[in-house]
């Protein structure tokens, strides 16, 4: 195995550190973030990989932010309003999804072609094309001192999901949804469920759920 150590990773070409590090911590989710700016009613539509679980009681979700020295109009945006959406992203439109990183003058909805929703009075856009579409407030945000980079934690207030990918016992089948997840900054790839199982116990073997 080829090794690395920090000295070698931050004296290394800058392109090289960053894909290396993003890398690191293995597949993440891609979601979407929808927001609109209440002053100019224009809206905004970013990817993210540092979405993350922060509990289920009351349900909260975790959004890491880079450093806001720079305009950051989602970020701007979930601060000025308090909303945001969370929207998953299928094999259709991951060209599109990666689009919206591009520094548009307009709404990366109307750059990309992706379709503004609003549904049930819910203040923040949601991509029409996403079958798994979340809505939420913020409760949160705060500037992690390692780094600068801010974590938003908002409350999850609305969720909607493609029917057939629910099972009764609350498991979203991802794979089902055509859920894309990415590796790094750029790496796109679809995923494949090997199996659900039990919850472990010390003196049984690892069985699949189901399995008797």
């Amino acid at each position: 195995m080829k090794h690395f150590s920090q000295q070698e990773i931050l004296q290394a070409d800058k392109s090289f550190r960053r894909d290396f590090v993003n890398c690191l911590s293995g597949y993440k989710s891609l979601n979407l973030v929808g927001t609109i700016n209440l002053e100019t009613s224009q809206t905004n539509l970013a990817p993210f990989s540092q979405v993350f679980h922060i509990g289920a009681a009351p349900p909260t979700v975790g959004v890491l932010f880079r450093p806001h020295t720079v305009e950051r109009h989602t970020l701007e945006n979930i601060i000025q309003n308090g909303f945001f959406t969370l929207n998953h992203v299928t094999e259709a439109i991951y060209k599109q999804a990666h689009h919206c990183s591009a520094r548009w003058p307009i709404s990366e909805f109307k750059g990309t072609g992706l379709t503004e929703e609003y549904r049930d009075e819910f203040p923040a856009p949601y991509v029409m094309e996403s079958p798994l579409k979340v809505g939420c407030t913020l409760l949160d945000q705060m500037t992690l001192p390692v780094n600068d980079t801010v974590l938003v934690i908002g409350s999850i207030d609305q969720v909607y999901v493609q029917e057939g990918a629910l099972g009764k016992e609350g498991f979203i089948d991802l794979e089902k949804l055509g859920t894309v997840t990415v590796s790094g900054l750029d790496g796109y790839h679809l995923g494949k469920k090997l199996a659900r199982l039990a919850y472990p116990k010390p003196d049984q073997p690892v069985k699949e759920i189901g399995e008797s």
